[in-house]
């Protein structure tokens, strides 16, 4: 799962169990934050606008179904551009996939009932949303664990293009937006739940990671070296 250096810094290799548990709360964590920053209501994330939209488009579907739908779209481009380099063990990206869908529609419900009218606290839920976003992404990232179809399908862009990982999220992004612009365009009147937030979420996720990552280090750093001066001044 991690793409850079500085997230291999905080890749967890112990207990396989730990791993899985620190995966499934970032993945709750996450799920929660995208609710929060839909009730928010300025604007939300593109594959979050996109699976949202699809709810007004046909409403008996919830958006974690939706979103388990975009999922499995992702696999199937991913088989087509991977190839013969498609393994039988890449299904297994549906189980977090479909957690992920079960625990967005559980915090929906859960968080039903906020509905800001004002605009400074529709910013600040945003704002507080993205970092619960953030962090859980954060968790998942150092569970390294089974990749989400969607990443597995931009991991595998990345190994067969050369391109950069950063250059070719940015262009996925940017293709959900589109769609799910002219979906709103086409269907509904107008693009719907793409504004300031949304632009928001791509500014504020990737910095709130980076503090996540250097409080890590920070914290890591700190124990290290209260273990070392413990065993200084342990009596013999």
């Amino acid at each position: 799962m991690a793409h850079h250096a500085r997230e291999a810094e905080v890749i967890d290799t112990g207990s396989l169990k730990r791993r899985w548990i620190t995966y499934v709360v970032g993945i709750y964590v996450l799920t929660l934050g995208l609710s929060l920053a839909i009730r928010a209501g300025i604007g939300i994330s593109p594959q979050s606008s996109l699976t949202r939209t699809m709810t007004l488009v046909y409403k008996p579907l919830s958006q974690g179904t939706y979103n388990f739908m975009l999922e499995l779209v992702m696999l199937f481009l991913t088989y087509l551009v991977a190839r013969k380099d498609f393994k039988l063990k890449n299904f297994a990206s549906l189980i977090p996939a479909f957690v992920l869908a079960s625990c967005l529609d559980l915090n929906l419900m859960l968080t039903r009932s906020i509905a800001l009218q004002d605009y400074f606290p529709k910013l600040s839920l945003l704002i507080f949303a993205d970092a619960l976003l953030a962090f859980g992404l954060f968790l998942m990232i150092r569970a390294n664990l089974v990749l989400m179809p969607i990443d597995m399908f931009v991991n595998t862009l990345f190994k067969r293009t050369g391109l950069k990982w950063g250059d070719i999220k940015t262009t996925f992004d940017c293709t959900l937006l589109v769609i799910s612009a002219v979906i709103g365009f086409t269907l509904l009147g107008g693009p719907k739940f793409i504004r300031e937030g949304t632009f928001m979420n791509a500014i504020l996720v990737g910095q709130y990671i980076k503090l996540y990552f250097f409080l890590f280090q920070k914290i890591k750093t700190a124990v290290a070296s209260y273990h070392r001066r413990s065993l200084e001044h342990r009596p013999y």
